[in-house]
């Protein structure tokens, strides 16, 4: 059994398993794996590795977490072999056990203080430098309370660059500063809401745990 570190090379072979993985060719797949063929784990894992791994990650939001437990998943999966059904959804299979090891990292996060804040900060990063900065509305909450703390003027700067997607150049012209100061109060506020954010930890850890645990199966 070899399960790559890297679940992104796949190749022209993947996309043929996409195809015809979903059907009769998955259930033969299946049913090889409950003999313990390697092979057939090995197939099963391209074709499944890239979305889950996805789905993860977007709800850790940290790569190195992501494949830690993409890789625990599919050492499960080899584990309970003999037991896979093969005329029930692998895919609904698979994606319950990613959902419990979310769900399992996230609760022992509660407990561990350096584990919460690199959680926290993996997330205030990944929104405050992504393009789904307020698509989600739970997080979206917490970052809406953390941007209304800061002063006005950081405040409009942040609108203008992260919101509204405005240059520090545009952003300058708009407010009469110039884009060095813009990039300063930038700077301020991003600090300041991931300030916040840790000093709201609990909230921000019930709002994490609920998104990973409903969200997982989107």
């Amino acid at each position: 059994m070899k399960i790559g570190a890297n679940c992104f090379k796949f190749g022209y072979n993947l996309l043929l398993l996409v195809k015809i993985v979903e059907e009769t060719y998955q259930k033969k797949l299946l049913l090889r794996l409950n003999q313990g063929d390697e092979s057939a784990f090995n197939e099963l894992y391209q074709a499944y590795s890239k979305p889950l791994y996805l789905r993860i990650l977007r709800m850790v939001k940290s790569a190195d977490i992501a494949d830690e437990l993409l890789q625990e998943l599919f050492i499960k999966l080899w584990n309970a072999r003999t037991t896979v059904d093969s005329e029930k959804s692998f895919q609904s299979y698979l994606y319950t056990i990613a959902q419990n090891l979310v769900y399992n990292y996230f609760r022992k996060a509660a407990h561990d203080q350096a584990l919460i804040e690199s959680l926290i900060i993996n997330a205030a990063n990944y929104y405050l430098n992504g393009q789904e900065l307020l698509e989600n509305k739970e997080t979206a909450a917490i970052l809406k309370q953390a941007i209304e703390q800061l002063p006005p003027q950081r405040k409009r700067v942040f609108q203008l660059c992260k919101i509204e997607g405005k240059s520090y150049e545009e952003a300058g012209r708009i407010m009469g500063i110039s884009p060095a100061t813009v990039n300063s109060h930038m700077t301020k506020s991003i600090q300041a809401i991931k300030d916040y954010i840790l000093r709201n930890r609990d909230m921000a850890i019930l709002i994490m745990t609920t998104y990973a645990v409903s969200g997982i199966m989107k």
